[in-house]
């Protein structure tokens, strides 16, 4: 993108370029170019006549309008494309507390599973040992470590 914009810049300012005359000066036996009028101690002053601009092309006008039409709809589609992936990094984001918090109530119903097994008394002791096997289980099943 920043390849085309870079090229329709530099076309834009080369067809704003005025043709300027280009002097050929020979001063001992030595050439120079320049686009100031040769010094009167030049042995040969020519002035050289620069050529006129190429028309347009409209092909390559055509092409162009295409490829900038085409370089939206690739900045559009990445666009889109970047907005369904912040919308599917916010969900797993969201589905990881909630998952978080899932597994932290169900390590405080173990522990609390696993301190009422060391209160019960020994007529209640298999109830409450049953509770905190079924509250490791699902630990285990909800939470692997």
């Amino acid at each position: 993108m920043k390849a085309l914009l870079c090229g329709v810049l530099m076309c834009a300012a080369a067809l704003t370029a005025q043709a300027q005359s280009v002097h050929k000066c020979t001063v001992d036996g030595k050439v120079s170019y320049s686009d100031t009028p040769c010094p009167s101690a030049a042995a040969s002053a020519t002035t050289l006549a620069v050529p006129a601009a190429p028309p347009a092309d409209p092909v390559a006008a055509a092409d162009l309008a295409r490829q900038k039409k085409q370089a939206a709809a690739l900045e559009k589609a990445r666009h889109r494309r970047e907005d369904q992936d912040d919308r599917a990094a916010e969900k797993a984001a969201q589905a990881a507390a909630v998952q978080r918090k899932k597994c932290g109530k169900l390590k405080l119903n173990k522990q609390w599973a696993d301190e009422d097994v060391r209160r019960a008394s020994v007529a209640k002791l298999d109830n409450a040992k049953l509770r905190a096997k079924r509250a490791a289980e699902a630990l285990a099943l909800e939470c692997p470590q």
